[in-house]
């Protein structure tokens, strides 16, 4: 039977853990999956690399070519949490990554806003 996104992001909640903002651990792996132009107009966590939810599934499969994966993915036991605008598409991309094998991956409660919500501070994106 055919999902919704919004079915699909409930699914993914109720199996992937959420971080609240002020509590990301200092040197885990944020990934933002936003497009470009979403990160730019809403700006990044500092130190996030930007990974688009439509490339994280190649980008993170170790079987790819190398010069395919992103090179901050390919130890599965590194602490990652995933962000985006609100938490919807991050919950996404953290299941994602779990269902290939990554075993340490939350989501940012609120996404990009939550963190800007709780008073911390987002960089410029130039990428």
């Amino acid at each position: 039977m055919a999902k919704t996104f919004m079915e699909s992001v409930q699914e993914a909640k109720g199996q992937v853990a959420a971080v609240a903002p002020a509590d990301v651990p200092e040197g885990a792996l944020v990934i933002d999956v936003r497009d470009a132009a979403d990160i730019k107009a809403g700006g990044i966590i500092p130190g996030a690399e930007a990974i688009s939810l439509g490339t994280l599934g190649f980008k993170g499969d170790v079987t790819m070519p190398a010069e395919m994966q992103h090179p901050s993915l390919g130890d599965h036991d590194r602490e990652i949490v995933v962000t985006c605008a609100l938490g919807a598409m991050a919950s996404l991309g953290a299941k994602l990554l779990q269902d290939m094998g990554y075993n340490n991956v939350r989501y940012v409660e609120g996404g990009t806003q939550g963190w800007k919500d709780a008073g911390l501070a987002v960089e410029d994106f130039d990428g």
